[in-house]
């Protein structure tokens, strides 16, 4: 079986612009939909709408795959699964341990989409004693004293830390150490690794208090259009002596 170990996406090789390999998940989500509904091919527009792009931008993004559709058909959904898919590396198996299983770290090892999308849950890793061979999703949680062991007999180099913030780096340096090239990381801290090593950063209260601002400049702009005098129904003429408006304004 293959694993993350010896097989690399192909992205970075082949010169794939970052913000484009960002895109290709948005992309493949909305093909698989329309694959699941048996749709059998999809035009650029349609697409683009589905993934929440402009359609330009989607079709420079397959420009970098090779894939170009076809006038007046459009792209097939099927193919196109296939070639996102080869391109993000999820056509072959990338075992996955989850360091920290409290409440977040057990919803993520509950998560159904991992195994559809490429991804195997290896392992469940935690500090406490007491957690060491509690059953969670169908899988007995193991100790980190063995996380070295764990990553080097699953042949694993993605982990995923959801920990608490103290304990994140700690916890990151050990994978790296253990020959982990890839962290997604839920803890609410910056993680410093070394060169080499990529680092996905999910932070759920950055993104609220994104939301934050938002809604607060949309309520100050409401507010703003509300306290605004309303328009004058005519602009006051001006009038001549004789109180009349004049023909002819002097020059």
């Amino acid at each position: 079986m293959a694993t993350g170990r010896t097989h690399r996406p192909a992205t970075r090789s082949r010169g794939i612009p970052e913000a484009t390999v960002a895109r290709l998940p948005l992309y493949l989500r909305a093909l698989t939909a329309l694959s699941e509904r048996s749709v059998p091919t999809v035009s650029s527009e349609e697409l683009a709408a589905a993934a929440g792009v402009n359609s330009a931008k989607l079709r420079k993004d397959f420009s970098y795959l090779g894939s170009y559709g076809t006038r007046g058909v459009g792209y097939d959904v099927e193919y196109l699964v296939y070639q996102i898919s080869r391109e993000l590396g999820l056509t072959q198996d990338w075992p996955v341990v989850i360091v920290g299983i409290g409440n977040l770290g057990a919803a993520l090892a509950n998560y159904g989409g991992f195994a559809s999308r490429g991804f195997r849950v290896a392992a469940l890793i935690d500090a406490d004693p007491a957690m060491a061979g509690t059953p969670v999703a169908g899988m007995p949680v193991q100790h980190t004293d063995d996380l070295e062991k764990i990553i080097s007999d699953n042949g694993v180099s993605i982990g995923v830390i959801s920990t608490p913030a103290g304990a994140a780096q700690q916890v990151c340096e050990r994978l790296v150490a253990a020959g982990v090239t890839s962290i997604l990381n839920f803890a609410p801290t910056v993680l410093s690794v070394p060169e080499g090593v990529d680092v996905r950063k999910v932070d759920l209260s950055i993104e609220l208090q994104i939301l934050a601002f938002h809604e607060q400049r949309k309520a100050g702009e409401e507010a703003a259009a509300e306290s605004a005098p309303a328009p004058a129904a005519a602009k006051q003429q001006r009038k001549g002596p004789d109180g009349e408006v004049p023909a002819v304004m002097p020059a």
